[in-house]
């Protein structure tokens, strides 16, 4: 009974989890290009959901990237679509996307078919498709970034780079939020680069700063040292206030080595002072193909700072308010997906607004018919 019992738990969850997890693929260029798609549970088809590339390393596979770089429990409460598609092999007989151009693979046209072929059966946003991936499947985010812009809103790569081909011939048609996540201690991605097949991260840094028209001056923060056994530490680098409020962000992970930093098995050096899933959606969602949502407009538009003065800014405990306050006057703090954030009353002689609690992000400060940019770093 016990037995039977078991066999029947164990039917229940594998129907319960393919249900979610399908195992597809679709014609393209000749080939047959496999994919595991991830649906979350509260998804219904009543509304268009975001989309998430998360590309495998080279020679690796989609069922690993699914495990190791995991999105799934993030979907499951933030309701986006997760695909996972599978490289083909090479010359050597290992998986790859492409983006050297050392076979006839047609991987951008594959993951723009994979797009069409997948909005036929599911409401996708088609302003909100992302790309991310681990190595190799960071090139490809990049190479998407380049060379299909018309359909990618934003990218994040972890111990990825970009070939100096995709480079020299970058054809992005709109500001592009950029994430890299890489260890300055990579035996397999150089992090200064390696000639003829590698960009450093430094280059790739300047070059989508450059391109997005972003601060020159980067904002660096200590990621806390949460975990004082993994061997490595981490910095978060900032380049701010790019066209259409896009951002270039870099988590350093100093003695780091080719690795997803909170990823649930330890290969290598692996940082576990913070989760890359996490911090690689939190900074995807806030756009869309169009840039920055929700607030983007207003926070070009209406900002006007004649009548107060707020410092420091940026800040990572608190900020203060000076300006002719003629009587107590009202504000709301207001994140980069339009939710308020704080709200309270300021005066000539409460002048503080306590921003420790905050993540570290850009906000917006209204007050008196006014909206001021704010940038909370890290504690």
């Amino acid at each position: 009974m016990m037995k039977n019992l078991l066999i029947l738990l164990l039917v229940t969850c594998n129907v319960a989890h393919s249900q979610q997890t399908i195992t597809s693929s679709i014609m393209h260029d000749g080939l047959q290009r496999d994919y595991i798609l991830y649906v979350p549970a509260n998804y219904t088809g009543s509304q268009n959901v975001p989309l998430l590339f998360n590309f495998h390393g080279y020679t690796s596979d989609a069922t690993a990237q699914m495990y190791y770089g995991d999105f799934r429990p993030i979907a499951d409460t933030a309701g986006f679509l997760i695909v996972h598609p599978q490289g083909k092999e090479d010359g050597n007989g290992n998986t790859h996307f492409n983006v050297w151009g050392t076979t006839s693979i047609d991987d951008l046209g594959f993951t723009s078919a994979l797009i069409d072929s997948l909005q036929l059966d599911y409401a996708i946003d088609e302003e909100r498709v992302y790309s991310t991936g681990m190595s190799n499947g960071g090139y490809m985010s990049f190479h998407l970034a380049c060379k299909l812009s018309n359909r990618i809103a934003a990218i994040a790569s972890v111990t990825g780079a970009m070939v100096p081909q995709t480079m020299s011939t970058c054809a992005a048609s709109h500001p592009t939020a950029i994430m890299q996540i890489h260890g300055t201690a990579d035996p397999t991605v150089n992090y200064n680069g390696t000639a003829f097949a590698s960009e450093s991260v430094q280059s790739i840094l300047n070059f989508w700063s450059g391109y997005n028209n972003t601060d020159v001056t980067a904002i660096t923060t200590n990621v806390p040292n949460t975990n004082t056994g993994d061997g490595c530490t981490a910095q978060r680098i900032e380049y701010l206030n790019g066209d259409a409020c896009t951002e270039v962000v870099h988590y350093k992970i100093i003695n780091g080595g080719h690795t997803w930093p909170g990823a649930p098995v330890t290969i290598g050096v692996t940082n576990h002072d913070f989760d890359a899933s996490t911090e690689i959606w939190k900074f995807l969602s806030k756009y869309d193909i169009n840039g920055l949502r929700a607030t983007c407009a207003l926070s070009i538009e209406n900002i006007d700072e004649g009548h107060f003065n707020v410092y420091p800014n940026p800040s990572n405990k608190e900020i203060i308010v000076k300006g002719e306050f003629l009587s107590e006057q009202s504000y709301e703090l207001i994140n980069t997906t339009g939710k308020r954030v704080a709200h309270g009353h300021l005066s000539d002689t409460k002048n503080t607004i306590d921003l420790s609690k905050l993540d570290s992000d850009v906000y917006f400060l209204k007050l008196n018919d006014q909206t001021i940019r704010i940038v909370k770093t890290k504690n």
